[in-house]
This record gives structure tokens, sequence and C-alpha cells, in this order.
């Protein structure tokens, strides 16, 4: 689909464009590059660097195997499974030999005093108690053998699929714009001005109601699990719940509002997008596009943060909030949009704690927030900036993790350095700390304190000379072999301005790729460390994408946008797509692959699990036994129902493209959290 303006095209496309963007006007190298450092433009140019890079892989494949071929060259492989093919229709598919069930939908209750499903009568009280809209990121934390706590964040919605009669609330009727051009047409300002005309403040409120997240508890009878209603453990984090902002931006002058003008509370959480659960067994909750939650783009210039509005693409306007609410029109409360974009950590454990903005590991449009305990006790936190051209970082704590004193590890996110990388030609990573009074970061730059640093994370990367990334997501460390990996989903305008480099090798990226990091010594709190791509999306037997994946790779192993990770029990990958509107390139909707990382079949990928038409798959979690697979299932029916055979036309509540999962007519499509078992029991992928 081409770039339109933005009045032409639903919020959730707004927001896929807005990643695809950019807001980094610095000359800081590219990925692009590096690449293009260590092994020459020409070769670069012919997408085949990453032939080099991929020093474990056994080479790209000139034209895909068939399926059968595939099965019988994985001998050595670690997963165990039929995979299941590429496709797209109205339906989820998982492998041979596993089922798929729905878990939680969208609307189900949580609460012993929910109210039914309606979504003809939706309020913002009834949402509350509700599960939420477009379920992303999901946590497991064990509470017994066959009891669990689910931990689901809700990143944000799609109105003109969960609203009767609402339609596209951004795009106004050409009769409603009174204002016209030369030619006659309605003036492109006026448009603007003319959006949100069919929104009112009561379907605002049931939208901040569905977003935030979900603590639920779980339990399995019979080897199938199911949402325990009315449980003590339960709760909805929405908007508006009240929240605390900790460490060391904490009171800055950068954070207080009228409302508070202590600068340590918050009210809510948005756009959650990838996660965490900690070694303490809390509930990390990352804030990714808040910008576009923002309104007032003619006060923007104005604001007396101009630059760093501008470094964050807010006001994006993407939401009307702000006309009904002060706290987000940038005009009357310049402030509020410093309080969003952190990791927010819930403990699950005490539904009446209050969440906590953990501002010491920095504000960006965090991908996720994943930890790991180092080898000298103290955690690590990755999290990618999902933006092209923005940055990978990761924090280490002061202080330790105490295994035997969860109170002791409570607030230690309170307290260590923020890093942000820089990827070097030779294959080394460096990792550069975000300090206050540190290099460039001084108050002639315009970092007064540490506050400063971390409120604007942007423009210390930028200060420092970090590596711009096609668009850094969930980045995933690996306990089992203390790697880590980062999903880069795509870059569509690498080149120019962002010429290729050694960690970001393909010029137009649309495919995206997997990079492998090994800390060196193991150590994650190392100022550096090796690392290699691992694949290189797209289609192998297209030699002109520059796919790079293992010559024992089927025609249903590859894919496109790498997007999230999860590690499983054994220490084996397994990677989810979000290909947004562009899943025709590839031809397939979004899923879940199996990814070997090791020995002679390193770089192979096996499908496992594929989405309905329109939906992207998130938040890949495994209980702790691997027994079960919890995969969300977020906006169905919505990216590229117009591309879809026969159907020709964008989704709307009335006429979506799928009515997955329930099918019923009048009933929309709900995002919803899958649960996999493998038939008769035992791990998965085994």
């Amino acid at each position: 689909m081409s770039e339109q303006t933005p009045f032409k095209q639903t919020r959730a496309y707004r927001m896929e464009v807005a990643e695809d963007k950019t807001t980094n006007p610095t000359d800081n190298q590219t990925f692009g590059d590096v690449v293009n450092q260590r092994l020459g433009r020409r070769d670069a140019l012919k997408g085949m660097l990453a032939v080099t890079a991929l020093s474990g892989t056994t080479g790209v494949i000139a034209s895909v195997l068939t399926a059968e071929s595939a099965e019988a060259a994985h001998h050595g492989a670690t997963f165990n499974f039929k995979e299941i093919s590429h496709g797209v229709d109205e339906k989820h598919h998982v492998a041979d030999g596993y089922d798929a069930d729905i878990l939680l939908r969208w609307g189900d209750a949580l609460f012993s005093d929910s109210p039914a499903f309606d979504p003809a009568n939706q309020s913002r009280a009834s949402q509350e108690k509700q599960f939420g809209y477009n379920n992303d990121y999901v946590g497991f934390i064990p509470l017994g053998e066959d009891s669990a706590l689910l931990c689901v964040n809700h990143e944000y919605t799609n109105e003109e699929l969960m609203f009767p009669g609402l339609g596209r609330q951004d795009k106004p009727k050409p009769e409603q714009v009174k204002k016209k051009d030369k030619d006659g047409k309605p003036d492109k300002a006026e448009l603007l001005k003319t959006r949100f005309l069919n929104m009112t403040q009561d379907i605002a409120d049931v939208e901040m109601a569905a977003h935030g997240g979900t603590v639920v508890e779980i339990k399995k009878t019979g080897g199938k699990w199911s949402a325990v209603i009315g449980s003590k453990y339960n709760r909805r984090i929405t908007a508006n719940t009240e929240m605390e902002l900790s460490g060391p931006a904490a009171g800055s002058h950068l954070v207080k509002t009228k409302a508070d003008p202590s600068g340590t509370k918050v009210l809510g959480t948005i756009n959650n997008c990838a996660g965490g659960i900690t070694p303490w067994g809390t509930y990390l909750m990352a804030e990714e596009n808040f910008n576009g939650y923002f309104w007032n783009k003619d006060a923007a210039a104005s604001h007396p943060n101009a630059d760093m509005l501008k470094r964050y693409g807010a006001p994006g306007q993407w939401y009307n909030w702000g006309a009904y609410y002060d706290r987000f029109d940038v005009a009357k409360d310049p402030n509020e949009v410093h309080r969003f974009g952190w990791v927010v950590e819930v403990d699950p454990m005490d539904p009446a704690s209050t969440p906590k903005k953990r501002t010491a590991i920095g504000r960006f449009k965090h991908e996720g927030a994943e930890t790991i305990v180092n080898k000298d006790g103290r955690v690590a936190v990755y999290s990618g900036d999902d933006e092209r051209g923005d940055y990978l970082y990761k924090f280490v704590t002061k202080g330790k993790y105490d295994a035997g004193n969860r109170a002791a590890n409570m607030d230690l996110l309170d307290d260590g350095v923020l890093y942000v990388a820089r990827f070097d030609a030779d294959g080394t990573i460096k990792w550069l700390p975000l300090v206050h009074g540190e290099g460039p970061l001084i108050a002639a730059n315009g970092f007064n304190s540490q506050a400063d640093v971390l409120v604007f994370a942007r423009k210390a990367g930028d200060a420092l000379g970090a590596t711009k990334m096609d668009r850094p997501e969930d980045v995933q460390p690996n306990p089992k072999t203390n790697k880590v990996y980062v999903c880069l989903t795509n870059n569509k305008h690498r080149g120019g301005k962002h010429p290729i480099d050694a960690a970001n090798p393909r010029e137009k990226n649309p495919f995206g790729h997997v990079i492998e990091i090994t800390p060196t010594g193991g150590d994650h709190a190392a100022l550096d460390g090796k690392w290699d791509i691992l694949v290189q999306g797209g289609n192998p037997g297209k030699p002109e994408q520059g796919a790079v994946f293992n010559k024992a790779t089927s025609e249903n192993g590859w894919f496109g946008s790498p997007d999230n990770a999860a590690v499983d029990g054994k220490g084996r990958l397994w990677i989810s797509t979000d290909q947004g509107s562009k899943w025709p390139k590839t031809g397939t909707a979004d899923g879940i692959w199996a990814l070997e990382t090791e020995g002679e079949l390193r770089g192979t990928g096996k499908m496992f699990f594929r989405v309905p038409i329109g939906a992207e798959m998130c938040g890949p979690c495994f209980s702790n036994d691997d027994t079960a697979l919890f995969l969300a299932v977020q906006h169905p029916a919505s990216d590229g129902a117009k591309a879809f055979p026969g159907f020709g036309r964008n989704s709307t509540f009335e006429d979506p493209v799928t009515r997955w999962p329930d099918f019923k007519p009048g009933t929309p499509p709900r995002p919803s959290v899958v649960v996999v078992t493998k038939k008769g029991g035992g791990a998965i992928g085994s």
C-alpha cells in the first residue's frame, strides 16, 4: 500500500507509517554504514553482505526447498514438528499434533461482577472490568503446578472495528469540510481540523479503559488452561490508573504538572507493546508510541521543549483525548508528554500496589524490557527504540538480585546505568553509558542533570554517536547461552540519509533481520561484545531480496519483519512477525517460526503458527515447563484487509474481513490470547 496522508488512513496504519519514518536528525552511523565499511559497497548493494556476517550460517539458498525436502534435510534439528504452510485466510493455523485454543478475548469477564460483553453498549465502567483490546506482550508467572498469573499488555485501539456505526473516525466526509482548495476539493488543513467528528468523550473513555494491561489468574484442568474469573489477583491497569514516577527523573522540573507539582504521580500507561517479567516476579510494561496520544500540533512550535517534541514525534494527534482532557494537550499541559515513554513495573502479586514508572531505564519508544541475571548478580534490561533510525539500549542495575528476598529486589530498577549501542565494522559492539557529566552529556549541550539525560534519552544517544537501526523491536536474552537476539523489523527507506552498514546491511530493507549479540565473557555488564546477523528476512528464492537463511530452510520456513522473540526452556529461539499492511509482499500472514541458532542448521526457520487475515502475531511466551505456548493475536481483520482476495475493501465493525475468533453474525473480530498445547501432552516443539 502506498503511503497516504494521515486523514485517509486508519489509526493503525498511521502508527505503522510513523514507526517507519524517522525523527533522528543526526549524522550518526547507521548499521548500513558499518557493513559498508566492513565488506565494501559493491557487495552491499547486491545484498550479499550478510553471507559474510553470518559466520555460523551454512549459506543463502539459491532456491527455496519444498517442505518435504526440507524435512528430509533436518537431521540434527532441535525442533520436532511438521511445519505449516505460508498463506492467508480468515482463521488461525497451528502445526499438526497441537491444539490452539482461545484463552481470553477482548471484552471477556475478569471479575465476579464483570458485565457480559456487549459491543453495542460499551462503557468505561464495563471495559475496566473486562479484558482489554489489542493484546500484545504476554508474561507467565507460575503460582503452582497447575496455576499461574498471565500478564498481558493492551497496546492500542482500532476504533473502526470496536464501535458500531463509527467507521474510521479520522476520515471526515467531503461534505463535512466547508473550506475548499483552489481545485474545489476539501482543504487538507481543514480536513485535519475536521477529524474525529464522530468521536465522543464516552467513546474516548472506553478507549482509555481498553488500554494498559491485564493481570489474570489461569488454571490448568485436564490439560487445558482457562481464566479464573474473580481471582484475588485479577486486575485491569488502564490509561487512568494512578502510578508513581521513580528513579532519577522523578521530581524533575520536566515532569512536574499543574495536577502533580511534585513530579512523582502520573495517571495511566499507554501504547504498551512488548514487556518483560523480572526474576523477582514483577511485570514490566513498556510504553512505545506514546507520542500519538498527544494533541495540538499548532502549539508544538511554541512548546518549551519544541526540539524534543519533534525528536519524539509528538504530538502525533492520532487520538482526540486532548479534546476532552487537558493533560493530553501539549499547550495546556506541556510536561505531561514527558511522563510517558517509560518502563512501568507492576507487582502482580498485590493488586492494590501502585505501578512505578522506572525512569532510570530511560524514555523512548520502548518495544520491550526483557531481563537477565548477570553472572555477578546484577540485572540487565534490554530494550529497543522502535522507530526507523533509532537505537538499541540496555540498563544494568547497581544492586544485585537476591533470590531469597523478593522485597530486596523491588526497587532494583531505580538505580543503575543506561547504555546505548554502537555497532562497529569489525563485528564488535560498544555499549556507551548515558551518564550526566560524561563525554558530551554536559550542561553546555543541554544536559543539566541525569534527569535531562533520561527524559531525553534519544538526544543523549544522538550525542554519543549510537548506531541508527532498522526499527529495533524485541530484544531477547538467552539465559542458556548468554547470547542476546535483536529483532530488526524493517526499514524500506534504508539508503540515502540512512546508508547501509554492517548491522543494517540492505538498502530498502522491507523484510528486516535478526542480530545475535555475544557479550564479552558472557558478561551482560560488559562494555563490549561481538555481533553477527543470524538471518535476513525475505524470500531466499528471490535473490533480489537479499534474504539469508540456512539452505535447509523450506519454502515455508522463511519470514519477513521479525518483531517479538521468545526463548523456551531448552534455550531455543522462536520468532513472531509484524508485517503490517505489507503482508502481500511475502504472501503470508504473520505467525510464529522456530529458528535454529546452533550447529549446521543455524539460521533454519520452521513455521509453527499463523494468524488470521489482518492480525499481528505478538507475545510468544512459554509456561515454565514448555507444555504451553501463549500467543497474542492482535487487531484481527485490520492490516491489509483491502488486499485480501475477494474482499477488496477496508474492514469495519459491521463489515470485517474476518469475524475471528467467534465467527458469529454481528460480533466484531476480537483480539485474543491463544494457548497452544500438544495433543496428549508434552513440550512444545519436541
